[in-house]
């Protein structure tokens, strides 16, 4: 635990931990210090000179953001002349500012107004000054408006403490302004189109393209919930009006820099109005699907799944909230009474290596990522990606074992390239021989491993560490989590959002597995999801509850339109074993159902109840311990599947909805 420090502040008396800043400690106290370029998470810089504050004892304001608490420190942040200091710099920004309020975008949420309006600055003193730069309209994502870009610098800095290093300044003084490399258009310059930039700009010279004049910012509701399209499971704040998606933000503390969304959280809410969205029931008719009513849907499926009793087959995806998991399995087990369950968790790991696997990634001082490659460039699990490097730019060392160099490894402080299980058994050879104890299994299974210089130096960085992390996928968390009986934690990071939460759910198979009821090893099939399989088994009967018309739902014989997770309530245990909840944020089309709500009607049709998970039951339920203890040094077999590719398919109706099609064509033209 961190030293605390007593100080007072506007004359509230304050214990701050000790290393804070001035802007943070005011904060704790329940003071706000208008800032302009401050992040919480990045080194501040002091670039705006808002924040100056009196310390009794200077002959001098002090700037907040980069001046240290210390003992019996009485800081006053209200006084005249920090006040008209503070205007000064307001003033002097208006007069290089545009000053269209009535009718700007960030009207309501924009600092510069805010702080405007504070002061009472109605417009500027100095002589207006404009430049006439040219904004980047050339993509459908992201608009750039240097003329009300403020020079703060966030949108770099941000940028930069990600890796994805797009935004920078051009030029000095007054008239710099802040682009990418050869003021070239984002889509050429890089630009993953996370939006990072767009949460932390404070006033109007970054924007989502098809904001203007689709509502102010006080119009929207506001809905906080969680992205379910990967294992990275972000925080996302999404913003409605007349019952639409108008945007959604990373969601986490204002001028915070550790919350991160990529683009297909911020933009795939396109494909609600996708013209693929199924919006009725349908059943095959003459081998083409019509239209049909929810009732004589229902009866349909109850009376399939009765016929085929337990030669019915159920598999769904782990994109599903823990409520969807906990009526299925009661319909499938309980009522349809068969033990063929399975979801698109067993293609690439168990109970044991995604439930075991828990870490404290906010106090890790070192990340050690083993066989695992996320990537921001390419989606793959982009969350995790950015949080690493977030983490090593802030300070933190990371070592990286894999097969062939990735772009993780080469921000590494020690990239090792090999076999991963023998360089984990050399990597814990040579953590042994720097003195760490280990049981005598552990030694005995590495005692034949040969220890490099550059492993040497790797080991080293472990043993200094005081809260190392380990990073890998679920095939290596066995031989990983021998890591974790010296020190630190082992986190296995699973594909899909809500993986550990199915299997919490009981979502294993006692019956067929995955792999064998898609090649067609039951009579019926009941797909929840949108499941990376596009030709449909050999079975009597098919079933397919989506949200989209698929490959697979286009053969269905029965097709159960599904509410997305934007449309529904319902919780999930995330990769860090945090149980998250999401909030719907706009309703379904009227012929459209969540899932719970279709699995509660075919069980009544088959004369069935599925009672509602309790508050506590979920509570238990999502509670799982597991031992450390020596594993055999080996990779599961089995679990090969590519990242990307899985990826892509149960994403589909989301990456090829309208903007985000955009987006994938022009990535796949730079390559």
């Amino acid at each position: 635990m961190a030293n605390m420090v007593n100080l007072t502040i506007d004359g509230i008396k304050v214990q701050v931990p000790e290393g804070s800043n001035l802007v943070d400690a005011a904060a704790i106290a329940g003071i706000h210090v208008p800032n302009l370029c401050y992040l919480t998470g990045i080194k501040p810089v002091g670039a705006c000179r808002l924040c100056l504050v009196e310390v009794e004892g200077q002959k001098q304001p002090v700037i907040a953001c980069n001046t240290k608490v210390k003992e019996g420190m009485v800081v006053n942040t209200k006084t005249d002349k920090v006040t008209e200091l503070r205007k000064f710099v307001i003033d002097l920004i208006v007069s290089m500012h545009p000053l269209d309020c009535m009718t700007c975008t960030k009207a309501g949420i924009c600092k510069l107004q805010e702080y405007a309006y504070e002061l009472n600055v109605k417009e500027s003193s100095f002589t207006r000054k404009t430049f006439g730069y040219a904004p980047d309209t050339a993509n459908p994502l992201i608009m750039r408006d240097p003329d009300y870009c403020i020079l703060c610098g966030r949108c770099v800095r941000i940028c930069r403490q990600q890796d994805t290093n797009v935004l920078d300044f051009m030029g000095r003084g007054v008239g710099s302004k802040v682009t990418t490399a050869m003021d070239k258009p984002l889509q050429e310059s890089g630009c993953t189109f996370c939006g990072s930039c767009l949460d932390v700009c404070p006033v109007n010279a970054i924007v989502e393209a098809d904001r203007s004049r689709k509502g102010r910012e006080w119009e929207y509701e506001k809905v906080a919930s969680v992205c379910l399209l990967c294992g990275s499971s972000c925080d996302i704040l999404i913003s409605t009006k007349d019952d639409m998606v108008a945007k959604i933000n990373s969601l986490g503390e204002d001028n915070s820099a550790d919350k991160f969304i990529c683009a297909y959280g911020r933009f795939g809410y396109d494909c609600l109005i996708d013209h693929n969205r199924v919006t009725s029931p349908m059943k095959k008719v003459d081998g083409k699907l019509v239209e049909i009513s929810w009732n004589e849907a229902i009866d349909i499926a109850a009376k399939e799944l009765k016929k085929a009793s337990d030669n019915a087959g159920f598999i769904s995806t782990a994109g599903i909230t823990n409520e969807d998991a906990f009526a299925l399995k009661r319909l499938a087990a309980d009522i349809v009474k068969t033990k063929n369950i399975d979801t698109t968790v067993s293609l690439y790991g168990d109970k044991e290596t995604i439930l075991c696997s828990t870490a404290d990634i906010d106090s890790a001082d070192m990340f050690v990522v083993i066989d695992f490659d996320p990537s921001q460039w390419k989606r793959i699990l982009a969350g995790v990606d950015a949080t690493i490097r977030k983490k090593v730019n802030g300070g933190a060392k990371l070592v990286t074992i894999n097969s062939s160099e990735t772009a993780l490894g080469s921000v590494a402080t020690v990239e090792l390239i090999g076999d991963p299980v023998e360089t984990l058994k050399s990597f814990i050879k040579g953590i042994i021989d720097k003195g760490l104890s280990s049981t005598a299994d552990l030694s005995s299974a590495v005692a034949g491993a040969t220890v490099t210089e550059e492993i040497e130096k790797a080991a080293t960085l472990f043993v200094s560490a005081k809260n190392p992390v380990v990073i890998t996928c679920p095939a290596m968390y066995s031989a990983a989590s021998n890591l974790a009986l010296f020190k630190g934690a082992v986190l296995s990071v699973p594909i899909e959002s809500n993986a550990k939460g199915v299997l919490l759910m009981g979502l294993t198979t006692e019956g067929k597995t995955y792999k064998e009821m898609v090649e067609g090893a039951t009579k019926l099939l009941y797909v929840v999801g949108n499941v990376p399989v596009k030709i449909a088994p050999k079975v009597d009967f098919l079933i397919v509850q989506n949200s989209h018309l698929t490959e697979l739902a286009k053969q269905a014989d029965l097709v159960l339109p599904s509410a997305t997770f934007w449309e529904d309530d319902g919780s999930i245990v995330d990769y860090l074993g945090n149980l998250k909840f999401i909030c719907q944020a706009v309703e379904p089309p009227v012929e459209v159902m969540a899932n719970t709500e279709i699995f509660e009607n075919i069980a009544k049709a088959m004369g069935a109840e599925i009672e509602e998970v309790s508050d506590e039951e979920l509570d238990k339920l999502t509670k799982y311990e597991c031992k450390i203890c020596f594993r055999p040094i080996v990779r599961k077999e089995g679990w090969d599947v590519k990242m990307d590719e899985m990826m892509e398919l149960l994403n589909s109706p989301v990456i090829n909805s309208t903007r985000l099609v955009w987006l994938k064509s022009v990535e796949q033209a730079s390559v």
